[in-house]
């Protein structure tokens, strides 16, 4: 009985141990991180340019600037890559194995954050949301720079908030921050200033609070950390003079003049919405909860404040305006020194700054918004927590009333039941799963059995098949009682529909084997012999198509533009329709993607 008593503590405590949150978490993700990693082809544009300049880098030996003209980017991920390609050989794992890497220490920062400003239950939950997140997964498992940087901006958030609960330490803290930003520089040039000039509300007005601008190891910290950028600008600036830096600025002002694939304004906040879904759902109700929760206490505070301070008689001035200024920027001031204004400053006013800078950016793509999904994950996280809280409870009526910062306008308050709101979350999903359902099986049947549209339906189906059961989990818990059926099952139903979806979507290689025809053309005896053993030239080889090649090519010969201006017998790179017009006898040894591999004979 002694060692049975002895063994519930010792399980106890491993349970609420940190290694069980980061066990538990590995668990979790590394299936998702891993899964149809064998079924291999790069996406063909931005992950196999990096994968290319890297290997251009390796092979030559100059990882200074290995182009003949000033570079457009900073070179950090390129070295990185580079630095994997030398321990683990050229190929797509060693493209991909940083991002995995980074994107498992993310979701460990994700957790130690969350411990922070919420609790170790909602952080361990963020974590695992993020980990479910489509467009984070999809990048997690690309050689982009995207979520490297990610993993700098949350360090660099993990280590302020250290410095601020530790100042023994704070200046090591602080020298963390620094060299996590400007190293982001190194990796993502100047779109690291972007979540920088984000977390500008917690930083400077609450500076009062917890001092981090006055810390020198901070600056100490920015300025090592853009060493290896100032040192790179340097030697290039020796072959290329000041075009070098000049180029960094002619990339981000292209970048900030045109808009590309017409995304207006609105692009990320439906982009972003769908690829972030459901979890974008229940961000809306973590954040109204903690715009609520910051603006009961603000108040609460504010009028005690106002009473010890006796405040309003030092305001009685004559101009109305005026003295509604004053008090405003008295309660400005009141608001950054309270201790809670430090979490919605982070949660709130970190990811809507940044998606106004991303949305004033001209070029809008889906992966520049990246940054926004770990703070998606919390914001969901507090709010499926809130709705677990309710599913314990027994019924209970929630009203809904003005608490405005500003504003004595008072509105009629709205009354909603906990058991209303549950019913029609479950309800709804449910009936999204059988449309998922009917959809997936006619696309299932009428696609042919070995096409793409295929396993798009069979995912489909398995996420349709989960969100069914989030109903049934609903009725089973009206019947059987929310003693038997506790929150636990139904937040396990959300978090499992996502990871099996997930799951079936890496295994069928969805989210791996972007080009598997090409994949498939490199498998051929004849074409990979070919390639293996002979140099081979490139005829006006570029495009997408033109990107893989240059990766999947192991020896490359001379670039020309004209056909002519290659020797016989050689092999070549070269267009179809510019095939067609050679007039010297060559052999056709394949063809993909409109390009042909010949040997000139």
């Amino acid at each position: 009985m002694l060692s049975e008593l002895k063994f519930s503590i010792i399980k106890q405590k491993f349970r609420t141990s940190k290694g069980f949150s980061y066990l538990s978490l590995l668990v979790w993700m590394l299936p998702l991180l891993l899964l149809g990693i064998s079924n291999n082809s790069l996406m063909a544009h931005d992950e196999g340019l990096y994968a290319w300049r890297s290997r251009l880098m390796f092979d030559s030996g100059d990882w200074i600037n290995p182009w003949e003209t000033p570079h457009h980017k900073t070179p950090g991920f390129y070295w990185l890559i580079a630095i994997f390609y030398s321990l683990f050989g050229i190929s797509e794992i060693s493209v991909r194995l940083p991002n995995l890497i980074g994107s498992i220490l993310s979701i460990f920062l994700v957790y130690e954050i969350g411990t922070i400003l919420l609790n170790k239950k909602v952080a361990w939950l963020a974590s695992a949301i993020l980990s479910v997140e489509f467009l984070w997964l999809q990048y997690s498992r690309l050689g982009t720079p995207d979520v490297a940087m990610v993993f700098l901006v949350l360090l660099g958030i993990w280590s302020l908030l250290k410095s601020e609960l530790n100042s023994k330490y704070r200046y090591i803290w602080g020298l963390i921050t620094g060299l996590s930003f400007s190293l982001g520089f190194l990796f993502r040039s100047f779109m690291i200033f972007l979540p920088i000039v984000a977390l500008s509300p917690y930083l400077i007005l609450q500076h009062r609070r917890h001092r981090h601008l006055a810390n020198p190891m901070l600056y100490l910290g920015f300025i090592l950390g853009l060493a290896p950028t100032v040192f790179w600008l340097r030697l290039s600036s020796l072959r290329f003079g000041g075009d070098s830096f000049a180029e960094l600025i002619n990339f981000v002002t292209k970048l900030s003049s045109s808009e590309r694939r017409n995304n207006n304004w609105a692009y990320y906040f439906w982009n972003v919405f769908i690829l972030a879904f459901p979890w974008s759902l229940f961000s809306f109700l973590g954040a109204g909860l903690l715009i609520h929760k910051f603006l009961v206490k603000f108040n609460y505070k504010n009028q005690e404040d106002y009473k010890k301070k006796n405040l309003p008689s030092r305001l009685s001035l004559k101009n109305r305006i005026w003295k509604q200024s004053l008090q405003f920027l008295i309660k400005v001031q009141y608001a950054s020194q309270f201790k809670y204004s430090r979490d919605f400053s982070i949660l709130i006013f970190f990811p809507l700054i940044l998606l106004i800078e991303l949305t004033t950016f001209s070029t809008r793509l889906s992966h520049y918004s990246l940054c926004l999904y770990p703070f998606i994950a919390f914001l969901a996280a507090i709010g499926l927590n809130w709705l677990g809280k309710i599913w314990d409870k027994p019924t209970k009526q929630f009203k809904i009333q003005n608490t405005a910062l500003f504003s004595k306008v008072d509105f009629s308050p709205l009354y909603l039941s906990s058991n209303l709101i549950l019913q029609t979350l479950n309800y709804v999903f449910g009936t999204l799963g059988i449309l998922l359902l009917l959809a997936g099986t006619v696309v299932f049947f009428i696609s042919d059995s070995d096409g793409e549209i295929r396993n798009y339906a069979i995912v489909g189906l398995v996420l349709g098949l989960c969100w069914l059961t989030l109903p049934l989990v609903w009725i089973a818990r009206c019947r059987l009682g929310k003693n038997l059926i506790t929150a636990r099952y139904w937040i396990g139903v959300w978090l499992i529909s996502s990871w099996l979806s997930l799951a079936v979507t890496g295994s069928l290689g969805l989210l791996s084997n972007y080009n598997p025809d090409f994949q498939a053309f490199l498998q051929k005896p004849e074409i990979s012999q070919t390639l293996q053993n002979n140099p081979i030239n490139f005829v006006n080889v570029g495009g997408k198509t033109g990107v893989l090649i240059n990766f999947y090519t192991p020896k490359h010969g001379k670039r020309v533009k004209e056909i002519s201006q290659i020797t016989s017998p050689s092999y070549a790179w070269i267009r179809e329709k510019q095939a067609a017009q050679i007039s010297q006898p060559y052999r056709v040894i394949g063809e993909v993607q409109k390009y042909q591999l010949i040997k000139l004979e």
